[in-house]
C-alpha cells in the first residue's frame, strides 16, 4: 500500500525539467531552509535559505555566461558534496548545459578519458591539486576552455584555470528562464564498470524526476525532515534521491563533512534521513560486535535479547509474526540498549535507505532488531537509479522491494531481471552498440542480474550473470554470496572468490590490517615478514574461521585454498571503481601468480 503523499511535495507535471523542480521550490518556500552546512572558519553549522541558493545560482549562471557556452555543450564537476554542487549543476542546467558528475576519489586518466569522451568544454574542480595531478593527462583532443577551482589558495594558476573567487562576478542579476522539453538529455553519468573503459548513461530531466516522484510514493518525506548527504553526488542514487527528491518534497540537506567525521556529524546534525550503501552498515556492525567482544556475559545476553526481540517485534508489526510475552520486555531493552545505538545516529532517525550492492542478512536484522527503519532498495545508473525500494510498512529485508510506481519488471532468459519505465536512459553516450545491448527492440532494459519475483511483487536478487562461476563439475556458484559472508569477520577486509573451469573454490583475501599484528602474534609470526602471510599454521586457522563463516552455504561453498594479503583493493590502484565496487578481472590479473599457485 502505498503512503499517504505529504501536501509540500511539487507534482512531476509542475516541475517539468529540473531546474524547473528548483524554481517551483524557490517559489514554494524562498525563506526555508534549503542547505545545512558546517563553517571550518567559525566551526559551527548554519542554513542557507532557498532564497539565499537563488542568489548563488544566479551568480554562477552569470559567470558561465562569459564563457561563450551553447545550449547543449558539456561542463563537468568533480566536487565533494557541498552547497556549490547545487549552485553549479542548477546554474548550468537552467542554462541548457548537460552536466557531467566526476568521483572526487577517481583516478586522473579515467577523469582525462571521461572529459575527452564527453568532448566537456568547462571544469569545476575542488582544488588546485585535482588540476596538476590531471595536467599530464590533458591532451590535444581536450577541448577545455575553463577550468575552475572552487578552494582559493596562494598558488599561481595559468589558463585556463581561475579560482572561483577571481571567476564569480562581483555583480550579478537574477535566475533565468530556461523552458525545455522534460525528455531532453539533462547529464551523462559516467558507470564504473568493472570492466572496460567507463560508459555514459544518457539521462534526462524526466528519467530522473520521475524516480524521485516514483520513490515519494512509498514513503513520506515531510518539509521538517533532514537528510544527511555523504554518498558522492556523482552516485546517482545519492543525485536523485539524495538530492531532486528532498528538494521536490521540500526537505532540507545536511552536507557531512566526510566519512571520518560522519559519526560526529550524525550526532550534531541529528538526521531523519539518511541513504547509504551496504558497506557502511556492514563497517558499523562489525564494529559493534568487536565492541560486544569485550563486554560481560550480561551486556552480551542483553544486546542478543534486543535484536532477538526487537526482529520478532518487527515481523509482527508487518503481520508476518505472532505477538510473544517476550514484548512486554521492550521497554527496557530499548532504554539499555536500542536507544544507545540509535543516540549514535543522532537519535532522530526515521528512515534509512540502502542501495547500491546487496545488504547482508545478518546486517539487517542486526539494524531493524534495534528498532531502526532500514529499507533496502535496487537501481542502476541505466535506470535513474531507483528501480524497486521497500516501504516502512511492507519491508522484506532479504528483498529490495518493489517496483516504484510506473516501472515494470520481468523475469527473461537464464533468470534475468528485465525492466520497462520512465527511469530507463537514453542509451549511452557516443556507444550506439552498447545501448542496443541492453536495450532491447521493446523497451526492456537488461540489468545483468539474476532475480526471482514474489507473488506480492517483492524482488530478490538471485545473482549476477555474468559473475556466476561454474566449476568443473559444472555446479554453478555465485560468488557475491559467500563474498559478503567472508567480510562479515572484522579479520577480513576484502574477499575475492574464485573457481571458474576449476574443481573447487579459493579465495583472495585481505586482511584487517587494524587486526593483522594481533592476528600474528596469536600464532608467533612476525608481522612486518610479509612471509608470515603464506605460514600453514595461519591458513589452516583461517580455514577454520572460513568453515565457520559458511556454514550455512551448501557443500559448494567450501573454500579449500587461500591467498592472503594486507594489500587493499582501491581507487588509487585501479582494482576498485570510484563506486567501491572491486574490479574483478584486474585483481585477477594482478593475482595471477598467486591464484596459479592455488590451483598447481
Amino acid at each position: 500500500m502505498a503512503v499517504s503523499v505529504p501536501t509540500d511535495v511539487i507534482p512531476l507535471e509542475q516541475a517539468g525539467t529540473l531546474y524547473g523542480l528548483f524554481c517551483e521550490r524557490l517559489k514554494r518556500s524562498p525563506h526555508h531552509a534549503a542547505y545545512h552546512n558546517y563553517s571550518t572558519k567559525d566551526k559551527e553549522w548554519y542554513d542557507i535559505t532557498w532564497e539565499e541558493v537563488s542568489t548563488q545560482v544566479a551568480r554562477w549562471q552569470d559567470a558561465l555566461a562569459k564563457e561563450d557556452l551553447e545550449p547543449g555543450d558539456r561542463v563537468a564537476i568533480n566536487l565533494k558534496n557541498c552547497k556549490e554542487w547545487v549552485y553549479f549543476d542548477q546554474a548550468a542546467m537552467g542554462m541548457g548545459l548537460i552536466v557531467v558528475p566526476l568521483y572526487p576519489d577517481d583516478r586522473p586518466d579515467n577523469v582525462a578519458y571521461i572529459l575527452q569522451d564527453a568532448d566537456v568544454k568547462l571544469l569545476f574542480l575542488q582544488t588546485a591539486a585535482q588540476w596538476k595531478r590531471l595536467v599530464p593527462s590533458i591532451t590535444e583532443e581536450h577541448h577545455i576552455k575553463r577550468v575552475v577551482i572552487r578552494n582559493n589558495y596562494d598558488d599561481e594558476l595559468a589558463s585556463p584555470a581561475m579560482y572561483a573567487e577571481q571567476w564569480l562576478p562581483e555583480n550579478w542579476g537574477i535566475i533565468r528562464d530556461w523552458d525545455t522539453d522534460p525528455h531532453q538529455l539533462a547529464s551523462i553519468i559516467y558507470t564504473s564498470g568493472t570492466t572496460g573503459r567507463p560508459k555514459g548513461v544518457m539521462l534526462s530531466h524526466h528519467n530522473m524526476l520521475s524516480v524521485a516522484a516514483g520513490s515519494l510514493q512509498f514513503m513520506d518525506v515531510l518539509p521538517n525532515d533532514i537528510f544527511l548527504s555523504f554518498l558522492p553526488l556523482s552516485h546517482t542514487l545519492e543525485r536523485t534521491a539524495g538530492y531532486y527528491l528532498p528538494m521536490m518534497a521540500g526537505a532540507k540537506v545536511a552536507y557531512a563533512r566526510g566519512i571520518p567525521q560522519l559519526a560526529d556529524d550524525m550526532v550534531n546534525v541529528k538526521p531523519s534521513i539518511m541513504i547509504a550503501v551496504p558497506r557502511i552498515f556492514e563497517r558499523i556492525y562489525t564494529r559493534l560486535q568487536g565492541q560486544l567482544a569485550d563486554k560481560s556475559i550480561i551486556a552480551k545476553g542483553l544486546f542478543k535479547a534486543t535484536s532477538k526481540v526487537g526482529w520478532a517485534k518487527f515481523l509482527h508489526k508487518q503481520g508476518r509474526g505472532w505477538w510473544r510475552p517476550s514484548f512486554l520486555t521492550w521497554p527496557l531493552l530499548n532504554k539499555v540498549v536500542a536507544s544507545k545505538v540509535k543516540e549514535r545516529f543522532g537519535g532522530n532517525m526515521r528512515i534509512i535507505l540502502s542501495g547500491g550492492a546487496a545488504l547482508p542478512e545478518p546486517v539487517s536484522k542486526l539494524f531493524i532488531g534495534l528498532d531502526m527503519c532500514l529499507l533496502q532498495g535496487y537501481g542502476l545508473t541505466e535506470t535513474s537509479p531507483v528501480i524497486s525500494v521497500n516501504s516502512p510498512d511492507n519491508n522484506i529485508p532479504a528483498s529490495v522491494g518493489r517496483p516504484i510506481p510506473g516501472v515494470a519488471v520481468m523475469i527473461g532468459n537464464n533468470d534475468e531481471l528485465l525492466v520497462r519505465g520512465p527511469g530507463n536512459m537514453l542509451g549511452y553516450w557516443n556507444n550506439h552498440k552498447a545501448t542496443a545491448q541492453t536495450i532491447d527492440a521493446q523497451g526492456w532494459l537488461h540489468t545483468g542480474d539474476q532475480a526471482r519475483i514474489d507473488d506480492d511483487g517483492h524482488i530478490h536478487i538471485t545473482g549476477r550473470i555474468k559473475d556466476i562461476l561454474v566449476l568443473s563439475n559444472g555446479e554453478k556458484v555465485p560468488p557475491g554470496d559467500i563474498e559478503s559472508a567472508i567480510i562479515m569477520d572484522p579479520t577480513f577486509e576484502q574477499a575475492l572468490v574464485l573457481g571458474e573451469g576449476e574443481s573447487y573454490l579459493s579465495a583472495l583475501l585481505v586482511l584487517n590490517s587494524d587486526l593483522w599484528f594481533a592476528l600474528a602474534k596469536e600464532h608467533d609470526l612476525d608481522g612486518f615478514d610479509h612471509e608470515s602471510l603464506n605460514n600453514k599454521a595461519l591458513h589452516s586457522a583461517v580455514m577454520k574461521r572460513l568453515r565457520d563463516l559458511l556454514h550455512e552455504f551448501p557443500a559448494y561453498a567450501r573454500i579449500r585454498r587461500v591467498t592472503l594479503t594486507l594489500e587493499a583493493w582501491t581507487v588509487e590502484n585501479a582494482l576498485m571503481t570510484p563506486t567501491m565496487k572491486i574490479k574483478r578481472p584486474k585483481v585477477i590479473e594482478h593475482h595471477q601468480a598467486d591464484i596459479e599457485k592455488m590451483y598447481d
